[in-house]
């Protein structure tokens, strides 16, 4: 007799045999059986399961560890399920296994056909039964990468489902048995306008209008905190018929109405979203490079046709997305149909996934109802390029790690403008003109300081300044890290700070105040490096502070001349390494920026034994100043 086998997938990863759990651990063993499950028979290639399982920096051995993975799921599986290697990648069949989302998506089918009939009865049935599949967030216990690419699809599906389980209740007059539970869901959805007019109705039918009329304030306030938008057009259709006394009348309440054709704004504008973040109110220096930015977004009525395209470049901690932000509010007039951003890196330094940035996006651009529930991420692209074509937008784009992630968030045609921020050249934005950010000259970081620290307590200790600004070496970052610190200590000097700055050893460490961390802000740059130029990143930096060629650096690493160049080059690319003039033969020199510096070097230290190694440590303190 053969074996009853069931996938689940709305919850935690999990396979049952006969009703009892199947024992496998493992993010990675999940998301492989999670990617096959839901390509539903159909190939999934080695490169999909390689960014699933390791995002954007995978490892040397990808094939092998994909084949491990693949074998031990055959053996965990057994017999009833077959995984065929068919190139690019594989491909599962599960036979008469079942699979939780296969199930949900059937009855939330059949649920809203149901209601287009109106037989609410049988779609509150159907759509229940498919509610009931869930087990909590989908692809809780595989990794972020599948989940960042596949969660918000089918937690939106599971959200439509309830709206429309809801609106086959409201249709059978239970508006006072799930008032209780829309509150919930409107704290849980806080950005659903469908629900919070749901909620609405039931509030109103209940008698309770003036706490109807609340809810929709309250929701106007969200939207605007959140994305920069007034409400939709089925919200204020909802509010109106609220304040006129016809919401049980208004055809636009209706279940039937709302499961089929449901209501749209007119036009991709039912919103201007307004999502720049806010500007830095003593923003200081950088006088040329705004006017630079500024003028290329601005529209002269010259070049008609070609795409306004602005890409900022820098190492970590130049103030790149100072500059940006500072420079789109100062051009906000020229974008009457908004100001769109995002950050293409998220808080653990790794770049964001496409696809949950252009969500976003598109969430801010228009109703999310007609974002299709799909992970195609080709189809999100050509709705949001439908949704910017035509429309003055300014688009900025901050901290772009490259072109796979930048392309498909360029818009396609001219009228938008795209402000990039990035720490290297990116070839993806073809034409852009490109301002590229230096360390601040002293002045401006001395002025940087004052306005970070208060004026006063800058003039009062001139020679502290000066040596703070020195220890900075031009870095805006550092330099607002300090003087917030200061600011922070009204009794404490400068003098203090300077002198704690002044040794290199502990100097890294002083530059943190909060989530300010000029460490911090340099390790994803470093870990984007291949393991290659990662390993001998603190021995070019062990070669001292001044400028030096390929060919000390060749001897230094003890390799081929072309081979360490190349190297320096890749870290040139990541803005981890400065090209400084050339030397007597023409070559080229490299040059570390100080903080860079000591930055490679501290890693270094930390790989080295701490055990009594005085004359480590000793060899370590010169190597901080000195050349060998």
């Amino acid at each position: 007799m053969g074996r009853y086998m069931e996938f689940r997938v709305l919850g935690p990863v999990e396979v049952r045999r006969d009703g009892h759990r199947v024992a496998f651990s493992g993010a990675k063993l999940h998301t492989v059986l999670a990617a096959l499950l839901l390509a539903r028979e159909e190939v999934v290639s080695d490169e999909r399961l390689c960014r699933l399982l390791w995002g954007w920096a995978p490892p040397a051995t990808v094939s092998a560890q994909l084949y491990t993975y693949i074998s031990r799921l055959r053996k965990i599986l057994g017999a009833e399920v077959m995984i065929d290697r068919r190139p690019p990648g594989y491909a599962m069949s599960i036979g008469n296994a079942t699979v939780d989302l296969n199930e949900f998506e059937k009855l939330a089918l059949g649920g809203r056909e149901a209601l287009i009939k109106e037989d609410f009865e049988r779609a509150g049935e159907l759509l229940r039964d498919a509610l009931a599949r869930w087990n909590g967030q989908p692809f809780a216990n595989a990794t972020e990468y599948l989940a960042d690419a596949e969660a918000p699809r089918l937690t939106e599906a599971r959200a439509v489902t309830l709206e429309h389980r809801i609106a086959a209740d409201l249709a059978l007059g239970r508006h006072e048995q799930i008032t209780g539970e829309l509150t919930g869901l409107v704290a849980e959805f806080p950005l659903r306008e469908r629900i919070r007019c749901q909620l609405m109705t039931a509030l109103c039918r209940s008698g309770r209008q003036a706490d109807a009329i609340h809810l929709y304030h309250h929701g106007r306030a969200v939207l605007a905190d959140e994305l920069g938008v007034n409400p939709g057009e089925e919200l204020q259709a909802t509010y109106r018929a609220l304040l006129d006394g016809t919401l049980d009348r208004w055809p636009g309440s209706a279940p039937a109405a709302r499961a089929g054709a449901r209501p749209r704004a007119a036009g991709p504008s039912a919103g201007t979203p307004a999502m720049l973040p806010p500007d830095t109110v003593d923003f200081t220096g950088r006088g040329p490079e705004l006017e630079l930015v500024c003028r290329a977004l601005t529209p002269d009525g010259q070049g008609a046709g070609r795409p306004r395209r602005v890409l900022v470049t820098g190492m970590a901690g130049l103030g790149k997305t100072a500059l940006a932000v500072h420079a789109a509010h100062r051009c906000q007039r020229h974008f009457p149909d908004g100001q769109l951003y995002a950050d293409l890196r998220a808080a653990d330094g790794t770049p964001r996934h496409p696809a949950r940035v252009l969500r976003r996006l598109l969430r801010a651009l228009g109703p999310m109802d007609d974002v299709p529930v799909t992970d195609d991420q080709d189809q999100l692209v050509r709705l949001y390029r439908e949704r910017t074509r035509g429309r003055q937008l300014l688009i900025v784009l901050d901290n772009a790690s490259g072109a796979a992630q930048l392309g498909p968030l360029l818009p396609n045609t001219p009228e938008p403008a795209v402000l990039v921020t990035g720490r290297t050249a990116l070839p993806t934005v073809a034409g852009a003109h490109t301002v590229a950010l230096a360390p601040l000259e002293p002045r401006d970081s001395l002025e940087l300081l004052a306005a970070a620290a208060g004026p006063a307590r800058v003039a009062g200790a001139p020679r502290a300044a000066s040596a703070i600004v020195e220890h900075c070496a031009g870095l805006p970052l550092a330099l607002r890290i300090v003087g917030t610190r200061i600011a922070a200590r009204p009794h404490c000097t400068p003098d203090r700070l300077a002198r704690r700055l002044a040794d290199p050893v502990t100097r890294l460490r002083e530059l943190h105040s909060g989530d300010m961390d000029v460490h911090t802000s340099l390790l994803p740059s470093w870990r984007a490096l291949e393991p290659g130029v990662r390993a001998v990143f603190p021995a070019l930096a062990a070669l001292g502070p001044e400028p030096f060629p390929a060919a000390e650096a060749a001897t230094a690493l003890d390799l081929p001349e072309a081979e360490a160049e190349r190297l320096l080059e890749a870290l040139a690319d990541a803005a981890l390494l400065e090209v400084s003039g050339a030397d007597e033969w023409g070559q080229p020199c490299y040059l570390f920026h100080p903080l860079v510096r000591l930055f490679a070097l501290s890693l270094e230290e930390a790989r080295a034994p701490r055990s009594g190694d005085l004359a480590g440590r000793t060899e370590h303190n010169r190597r901080l100043t000195h050349r060998p």
